[in-house]
């Protein structure tokens, strides 16, 4: 496959064969070298093959293989004329990302850490199959589906401040419960408020450095704060809800004579009756997951309350922002010159809107979005902002995390023999987890050098560096 290099960040895959416009890759020279970069580009130009594209196939510095569409890819479908794919989006719909500040500093927590990660481990659920406290009728159910974070605070998990600080205010309004299965809705019942298995995570962190003091006071952080960071999705339901989607979709797009290069990328118009029926089914996930994690952050702000004997006015766990990763959405984006409605698929890559629009709160309208960016468990996370330059080029998205350099298989083989736990320790982190090979699965070593995949977003300009995080303790599924 040929690829062009057209400056130090971006990299194009000229138009060939069916493909209807260029991919283009957001990376750097030593990240294109990693091992395993080859299948991802493949899929990048696959994409672009498929009808109503607009401008490009585009990949972030984080990109792997994935199923359809490659983790860390972004495209846009023509409103009208284009498909939606349930490979665009993935099978956790709506894994994102939540960081939440205190008023508390590292000198405070670290002598409490031990007892912190063990309250957090033991009251927020965790691993394969975990169920949570809060149990649900299947009518319940629906309305959670339907209203998202909402239906959380209205529970007591939470405040208006943690809605207005969620990307789309933590609800898509296209939801239909009534696309969605019954196996869908019986997994969904019981693990509302559960943290999940493989890469999700619940981490305490410190901000250890500062690249731009009037934003980042702007999102509450200052250095040597304790933060807390969520990474969770839509739970059994939203995989089942992409299981069922695939499986209809598949037949529809063979009988509909869609001319596909991988069976993967099945789909379906977006107007169409089967494109609608996944967006409301896939709406649901996304609320299920916001309702989540919201659920999740009340529980967490409790622990830390009764770990340290404090009050929620002297915590302050405030959310500084709440963004999704696995989604599409309808946005109103420009495109040679004019404004259009389009379905952008985020598929592992972060909304990134820039200072100035409308979907953003008030007090984060002169900043940009907060774009949360985690790292792997034994390095660092980031804080960035949306830019201008974003929305002209990415349809106002960046990458979403360090990004997989090693299969699972493979980090379970090359870390034989090793306690990854005790090498975290070495450095000062602490970590609890439940599946087996979880930590040797989320081995350090298994994802790309998190520093790098920010410096070529931030070098690219498509976000920009506002804050680092260091990790503390970490608990994972």
């Amino acid at each position: 496959m040929e690829i062009r290099q057209l400056d130090d960040y971006r990299w194009e895959i000229p138009r060939s064969g069916r493909m209807r416009v260029p991919g283009i890759v957001y990376s750097s020279a030593d990240l294109f070298k990693l091992p395993g970069q080859d299948q991802p580009l493949k899929q990048v130009a696959n994409v672009a093959s498929l009808p109503g594209i607009l401008k490009a196939s585009l990949a972030m510095p984080d990109m792997h293989w994935g199923y359809g569409f490659p983790i860390g890819g972004v495209a846009a479908f023509d409103w009208d004329t284009g498909i939606v794919s349930p490979g665009g989006v993935g099978y956790d719909i709506n894994c994102g990302v939540r960081l939440a500040g205190t008023a508390l500093v590292e000198a405070e927590v670290r002598p409490r850490l031990t007892d912190l990660i063990n309250s957090l481990y033991r009251d927020i659920p965790c691993g394969v199959g975990s169920t949570g406290n809060v149990r649900l009728t299947t009518k319940e159910e629906k309305k959670v589906l339907t209203q998202g974070s909402a239906w959380a605070v209205r529970q007591g998990f939470g405040d208006q401040a943690d809605l207005d600080h969620t990307e789309d205010s933590g609800c898509l309004p296209a939801a239909d419960p009534e696309s969605v299965s019954k196996r869908a809705l019986e997994r969904g019942l019981r693990q509302l408020g559960t943290l999940g298995s493989g890469n999700h995570f619940l981490e305490v962190g410190v901000v250890d450095r500062i690249y731009d003091d009037a934003i980042a006071a702007a999102f509450g952080l200052f250095k040597d704060q304790v933060t807390v960071m969520l990474h969770s999705g839509s739970r059994g339901f939203g995989y089942q809800v992409c299981d069922d989607s695939l499986g209809s979709m598949s037949k529809h797009a063979h009988k509909a004579g869609f001319d596909l290069p991988d069976r993967q990328l099945a789909c379906a118009s977006i107007t169409g009756a089967v494109g609608q029926r996944y967006l409301g089914a896939m709406a649901c996930a996304a609320n299920y997951a916001w309702a989540n994690r919201q659920v999740m952050l009340h529980l967490t702000r409790e622990v830390f309350q009764k770990v340290f004997s404090i009050g929620p006015r002297n915590l302050a766990m405030q959310l500084i922002y709440d963004v999704c990763h696995n989604i599409a959405k309808k946005e109103l984006h420009q495109h040679r010159g004019k404004q259009q409605w389009v379905c952008v698929h985020r598929k592992g890559a972060t909304r990134a809107f820039p200072p100035g629009h409308e979907a953003l709160p008030e007090d984060y309208r002169h900043t940009g979005q907060p774009v949360i960016i985690p790292g792997d468990m034994g390095t660092a996370s980031y804080v960035l902002a949306g830019t201008p330059l974003a929305m002209e080029e990415t349809f106002g998205s960046t990458c979403h995390g360090a990004g997989r350099v090693l299969s699972r298989k493979a980090a379970r083989k090359k870390s034989k023999g090793r306690a990854i736990n005790r090498e975290l320790e070495d450095r000062g982190i602490l970590v609890r987890w439940t599946g087996r090979a979880t930590l040797a699965e989320e081995m350090p070593e298994a994802y790309k050098d998190i520093t790098s995949v920010i410096a070529a977003v931030h070098g690219a300009g498509i976000s920009k560096k506002i804050a680092r995080l260091r990790p503390m303790a970490v608990v994972k599924g």
